[in-house]
């Protein structure tokens, strides 16, 4: 259904206070998703956390229902981890690297990603290779084709990275690791809740995905997804009894399903708020989420190039909702700071986050805007009023 201004803006409690424009950060939540924990948290106070939980299993089941809706898979290819780097973590750390193995990533990889990547080169003798991009940002998929050999392992995408509004392209990738019978991992922090996101046509193995950015869910909560084809292949770093049985005094055996990457102690209260966080997601349409995103980023976008000693961070001809830019003769953290002053909610992103891509274009630290479908064009005409004064 198209979306309903009057009922997004009232459910979204945080807009009476402030301009939120870190949604890329964490964003605001819909009402019905606080209700959801706290009516859950309240449950655990009146009969018990474990009685709670047992009450109310039936709804915690319908979550992987969500996250598999959400995603085009089957819930037994759902783990509900506590964060997304957990669910990254469990699933990459699960792959049985060998000497000699090689990683293929994108220049804008995310820090944490590849400082995995450099941890798992050091112990275990793999090579890192970045696929090279275009001038527009844009990965050149003729020179990943190029790079693959039967040494390539796995090939590791950020879908959005945290610094641009760049989209990867990784259906296409996913269609190269296809051919060549190559684990494909994508990270899907920045982009689920934004963006539709089909593991089908993305062809991907593994994904990875948090709360509490653009699916405006709760801080620490997550999923994990794993093709039910691969999950045999990966034994989780860490297992406990709910990830395994202990069937004899020297044997276990893992769990069939992506809850292999579960661990017995879980926030069942953020669980079931993620759960509602993807039906009210869902009830909209991802598809009109990403149209009403990608209006209000397109606009903002173009009248901040107008300002004059803005510079905008843009090379992608197709982007999402995050604009990062600087302001000469500024500090990101304080224009940060003077933003903050007068309610409006933004971050700043620093070389450090996607070291590669921000040496190889000579990045400085950038404020981040991250736009969603409950801003409108009022609260962004006065952010850019707010920058037009604070850049003269």
């Amino acid at each position: 259904m198209p979306i309903v201004e009057t009922k997004v803006f009232n459910d979204t409690l945080g807009k009476k206070n402030v301009i939120h424009l870190n949604n890329a950060g964490s964003s605001l939540m819909p009402a019905v998703v606080l209700k959801a924990q706290v009516d859950h948290l309240n449950l655990e106070a009146e009969i018990g956390g474990y009685e709670a939980s047992d009450r109310e299993a039936e709804k915690i089941q319908a979550v992987y229902t969500s996250v598999a809706t959400l995603i085009n898979c089957q819930p037994s290819e759902v783990a509900i981890v506590e964060n997304a780097t957990v669910g990254w973590s469990m699933a990459f750390y699960a792959i049985p690297f060998k000497p000699g193995d090689r990683i293929l990533t994108a220049e804008a990889e995310y820090a944490s990603n590849y400082l995995a990547y450099l941890q798992i080169a050091k112990e275990k003798g793999v090579s890192i290779d970045i696929i090279p991009s275009g001038e527009n940002g844009i990965l050149d998929l003729a020179a990943l084709e190029h790079m693959i050999d039967h040494r390539v392992k796995l090939i590791s995408i950020t879908h959005v990275p945290t610094n641009s509004g760049l989209v990867n392209p990784i259906a296409e990738i996913g269609e190269i690791a296809r051919k060549h019978d190559i684990l494909y991992l994508v990270d899907a922090c920045q982009s689920a809740g934004q963006i539709p996101l089909d593991v089908e046509k993305i062809n991907c193995d593994i994904l990875s995905a948090t709360a509490r950015k653009y699916l405006r869910g709760p801080r620490g909560v997550g999923f994990l997804y794993v093709k039910s084809s691969v999950i045999e292949t990966l034994h989780p770093p860490m297992i406990d009894l709910f990830s395994a049985d202990w069937v004899s005094e020297n044997e276990y055996v893992l769990r069939k399903d992506a809850r292999r990457f579960e661990n017995w102690e879980n926030n069942y209260a953020a669980k079931i708020g993620m759960g509602a966080a993807i039906d009210y997601a869902l009830d909209i349409g991802l598809e009109n989420i990403e149209a009403r995103i990608t209006e209000l980023a397109d606009y903002f976008r173009s009248q901040l190039r107008l300002i004059d000693g803005v510079f905008v961070h843009t090379h992608c001809p197709v982007q999402c909702g995050i604009i990062s830019f600087a302001l000469d003769g500024l500090e990101a953290e304080t224009v940060k700071e003077r933003l903050k002053a007068d309610g409006i909610n933004v971050s700043v992103t620093t070389p450090f986050s996607t070291l590669i891509d921000a040496t190889r274009r000579q990045l400085p630290n950038m404020v981040r805007v991250s736009v969603h479908y409950f801003n409108d064009k009022d609260e962004l005409d006065r952010v850019l009023d707010l920058l037009r004064k604070i850049a003269k």
